[in-house]
């Protein structure tokens, strides 16, 4: 027995000394600096968004100890993004009615809570409508709350848009009534009332370096293509369009995935991050889920219409950092570059809860290349077939040989 173990521990020793060093693993280090508690958060800084993977899985920290071992910190990716709360509030519909101004639907709120928002949805597809709203306590005295409103669908072939949110200042009544100027009555299907409670988010701005503005005649569009600075991490664009008059348009929002050269120039392959529809009646702005991104490309759909005029155009993006657990005194770096890693598990996903509100930032390094990755990518132990072979034929050498001694011991 004690030459078996002897045996499984020598291979066990074998593999981990063929098996390359944590840091060693990634392309790129940033030294850590400032730790004096458990809790700190990581800057990620904007540089570094270009070497890391698109879903930012290669991201770790590791510290190396006196006795250089070395330890892996575990963290929290936090994107400190927008947060809306919506809570909904319950009401009744205690009346519906209508003259030579149109329908009224009156709503009466169970509570006397507060609102900013009537979301509103109606059999007809095809609709544009202006519409009033107004608040009172008694139904006796009313205050108008909303007036000249607009409510709009659109159905058909190339767009299927809907504005039928209805935005109004907090307000606190019993009783909401609603107008809508119609000649033909609504079938209005149901509302939702709510007050949005908004966690403001942690935006970067970042600044275009490049911008091209192309109309294609043949196509009716009007394309809009940027390059910013730098590879980042953006979530929203705003379009600045100038134009005062009523317009809706359908939109495509996409970004450069990789490009090839020809002889005749750059192609791009492009992959879409939005399509949707910019309209008057909403901000020109757009929110997206948070992608690294360089150039993108905004394509607008003009139809018959006359090409929108753009300027200011602003993109941004979240806060990204990371929130890290520190146990012991080593000296820390932040690693990154590596294609092949899948995004790391640590318990204190679990215990989210426990992590203190108010945390420090550490101080992030300059980058420093870490060389052996170019090795270990060009010829990972694994798909070198003389490693590969060597490791299998050294096995059955020492399962052989222990197999025969177990052989004459039974002898």
């Amino acid at each position: 027995m004690k030459r078996r173990n002897k045996c499984i521990t020598f291979i066990i020793l074998l593999a981990c000394s063929l098996s390359y060093g944590q840091m060693e693993q990634y392309q790129y280090k940033r030294l850590i600096t400032g730790v004096n508690n458990q809790w700190h958060t990581v800057p990620l800084p904007d540089s570094m968004f270009g070497k890391v993977s698109n879903n930012l899985s290669d991201l770790r920290i590791y510290g190396l100890e006196g006795n250089k071992d070395t330890i892996e910190v575990p963290y929290l990716l936090r994107i400190n993004s927008e947060k809306i709360n919506s809570t909904a509030i319950n009401f009744n519909i205690v009346n519906t009615s209508h003259n030579h101004n149109g329908y009224y639907y009156t709503f009466e709120v169970a509570t006397e809570a507060v609102i900013d928002q009537i979301k509103l949805d109606f059999e007809e597809r095809n609709f544009d409508w202006k519409i009033e709203l107004q608040g009172s306590q008694q139904q006796e005295e009313w205050f108008t709350l909303v007036n000249d409103y607009r409510i709009l669908s659109v159905k058909n072939e190339l767009t299927d848009y809907q504005f039928t949110t209805i935005a109004l200042p907090s307000s606190k009544y019993r009783f909401f009534r609603l107008l809508i100027k119609s000649d033909k009555k609504p079938n209005l299907i149901t509302a939702q009332i709510s007050i949005n409670e908004i966690l403001e988010g942690k935006f970067i701005n970042y600044p275009v370096k490049a911008k091209n503005i192309q109309g294609n005649k043949s196509e009716r569009t009007t394309e809009i293509t940027l390059d910013l600075a730098k590879a980042v991490p953006i979530s929203s664009i705003s379009l600045g369009v100038q134009e005062e008059y009523d317009y809706y348009r359908p939109i495509t929002i996409s970004h450069v995935t990789d490009s090839i050269k020809t002889e005749r120039g750059w192609n791009y392959n492009y992959n879409n991050l939005l399509s949707g529809t910019l309209s008057s009646l909403e901000e020109s702005s757009f929110d997206f889920p948070s992608t690294i991104v360089q150039k993108m490309k905004i394509t607008v759909y003009n139809g018959d219409n006359q090409p929108l005029n753009f300027e200011n155009i602003e993109v941004k993006g979240f806060l990204h950092e990371l929130v890290a657990r520190f146990t012991t005194e080593a000296t820390y770096y932040l690693t990154y570059g590596n294609n092949h890693v899948a995004m790391p598990n640590y318990d204190i996903a679990q215990f989210s809860k426990n992590i203190p509100k108010i945390l420090t930032p550490l101080k992030v390094g300059s980058e420093q290349e870490l060389k052996k990755l170019q090795l270990l990518e060009k010829e990972p132990i694994f798909k070198n077939k003389a490693w590969l072979w060597g490791i299998i034929v050294l096995i059955v050498i020492v399962l052989g040989w222990f197999s025969l001694t177990m052989i004459k011991k039974k002898d």
